[in-house]
């Protein structure tokens, strides 16, 4: 069963505007992530823009399709993935040196049956998965800082 929350946060020298100007870019999620390969909002982004996805695992790929939920200029950003239910989360705070980011996956109802079979089939199990997702999270955080606080 997945995990009804997954976290990482890390804390930014570089003002909440930077940040949030990197994390808002969808093109750039490939940079950050390690899994997403691809992905493109279908129109101006805000609350109900869909965006397709194409993720990548080893040599598994797989395409998926997401709804921004939230949008809250330098706050937070929010898509929920249609084909698991998940939310994916960015929350931005100021702080005395920068920006705190948390970067979530939330899973508060589960993940859907399919899911949870493709994850335990393909992919060595939801637990492990998650601890890879978690590892991911905090490795894209990485990516971020290092973006952000470049110059």
């Amino acid at each position: 069963m997945a995990q009804p929350l997954l976290q990482a946060e890390i804390d930014i020298n570089a003002p909440v505007s930077k940040v949030w100007e990197l994390i808002s870019d969808f093109r750039r999620m490939p940079e950050w992530s390690p899994q997403c390969r691809w992905m493109k909002p279908l129109g101006t982004v805000r609350p109900g823009t869909r965006t397709i996805n194409l993720n990548r695992r080893g040599r598994m790929f797989w395409p998926t399709t997401s709804v921004i939920t939230e949008y809250v200029p330098e706050r937070k950003l929010a898509f929920r993935v249609t084909e698991n239910h998940s939310v994916w989360s960015y929350e931005l705070e100021p702080t005395a040196t920068g920006t705190r980011v948390v970067e979530s996956r939330h899973a508060h109802d589960g993940i859907t049956a399919f899911s949870t079979f493709a994850t335990d089939k393909f992919m060595g199990g939801v637990e492990s998965f998650e601890q890879e997702l978690v590892t991911g999270m905090n490795a894209s955080l990485s990516k971020i800082k290092a973006a952000a606080e470049k110059g």
